[in-house]
């Protein structure tokens, strides 16, 4: 292979160094250079997954690929959340289960808001107004109907117990299940994952394994020094960590999926690209919620103290599972416009700096400040939205039974 071809790779590899290395010598960096070695390498680690993952369904039974490389492409994101999620168990009076709240919440609506609403812009600003999705994902749409709907029992009842869990993991193995029995696809890598691909036979598997365990090295090297200096970083500089690790965490871990799936729609294959989204919200909605419980659990050496959480975080989550709804309403006719994908921007650009519109007009009028304010206001505007939508679309709503049917 040329130089050029293992260029990607090897820049992947090399942004991976310098985070391992700052983990096994400890220099005294400060916490901002902490966070972003840390959390470059956790990023080229991502990269490397990306590829490892797409290359690895050519060599592996297609019931095993759809439960095991969803998972494990999915693995940075959740070894930021984990981390958090296992240190609020250790210290449940601390902030830790909000930070894991927080980027559970970040990542779910940052897919969908960023994610979805890009790939239907960029794919119009070139071929069509609308990206359209096969048949077969009326599955995914309705199963992440299910744990949306789930979701919203959370915040009403006012906890996230190891129960909880377990209903979000049954979803998940209950889709598996179902998706595990499709046919088998044939596609052809493209980009840095097709280099992979033309390497023979058992060679290619065990490169690809090689890969699989050093992102994971990486990963696991990188989530504690990321996780503590990113929060580190917020206190340093005035800003609110909460914030940070809702928003900034999950672009590191995120952006490999975005940026292919960008270039999927860029090159017309808007359907595979939207797809692809589709199910890691999917993925996130179940597995990661579904996990939270668990390793809280686990961490605490009890299940029976669910994991803390005040008025701030179910609002979180409510407000993450009304755009999940409304997400749902949209993709019930498998199909997802500009109009739409705009509306998902807006509603997300909106809430997302909602703080400082309050800030400015409590400062004009002079009223008491209140940060659950707009979070609950937007919450029921998504569920005002998708109620009218799933309404509208009724028929189309019906006819996701059919995703049943293998």
């Amino acid at each position: 292979m040329s130089f050029r071809a293992l260029r990607p790779f090897i820049l992947a590899v090399l942004i991976t160094l310098p985070g391992v290395v700052f983990r096994f010598t400890h220099p005294d960096f400060s916490p901002l250079w902490a966070a972003l070695l840390a959390g470059m390498a956790i990023l080229g680690a991502s990269f490397l997954l990306t590829w490892a993952c797409e290359t690895a369904q050519m060599d592996i039974p297609q019931a095993v690929a759809v439960a095991v490389v969803a998972l494990i492409a999915v693995l940075p994101e959740y070894s930021v959340d984990m981390y958090f999620t296992w240190m609020a168990g250790k210290d449940p009076q601390s902030a830790y289960a909000h930070y894991a709240i927080a980027n559970m919440t970040g990542a779910n609506r940052l897919l969908v808001g960023v994610g979805w609403s890009a790939i239907v812009l960029v794919f119009a600003g070139r071929f069509h107004s609308a990206v359209i999705l096969d048949e077969d994902k009326r599955t995914d749409v309705l199963f992440l109907a299910l744990a949306t709907l789930y979701a919203l029992t959370i915040p009403l009842k006012g906890s996230l117990t190891w129960f909880d869990g377990v209903i979000f993991l049954s979803i998940y193995i209950w889709y598996i299940c179902i998706v595990s029995r499709r046919p088998v696809e044939e596609e052809s890598p493209e980009g840095p994952a097709a280099v992979l691909a033309q390497i023979p036979g058992r060679r290619r598997l065990w490169t690809t394994l090689g890969i699989f365990f050093y992102s994971a090295f990486v990963i696991f090297c990188n989530a504690e020094p990321f996780s503590e200096n990113l929060v580190a970083s917020g206190k340093l500089l005035g800003v609110n960590e909460f914030l940070l690790v809702q928003w900034l965490a999950p672009i590191a871990s995120e952006a490999p999926e975005f940026i292919i799936s960008l270039m999927f729609a860029f090159r017309g294959n808007s359907g595979l690209a939207l797809a692809s989204l589709l199910s890691s919200k999917l993925n996130q909605w179940t597995l990661l919620v579904g996990t939270i419980p668990g390793v809280y659990a686990l961490s605490s050496g009890s299940f029976s103290p669910p994991i803390p959480l005040d008025s701030h975080q179910l609002q979180e989550i409510l407000l993450t599972a009304g755009q999940s709804l409304f997400a749902v309403a949209l993709l019930s006719d498998l199909r997802l416009s500009t109009r739409e994908a705009f509306w998902l921007l807006l509603l997300f650009s909106a809430q997302l700096f909602s703080p400082l519109y309050e800030t400015s007009f409590e400062a004009l009028f002079g009223l008491p400040a209140d940060p659950l304010r707009l979070h609950v206001f937007y919450a029921w505007t998504y569920l005002a939205l998708a109620t009218a939508l799933l309404i509208k679309n009724w028929r189309h709503v019906s006819k996701l039974r059919l995703g049943f049917k293998v």
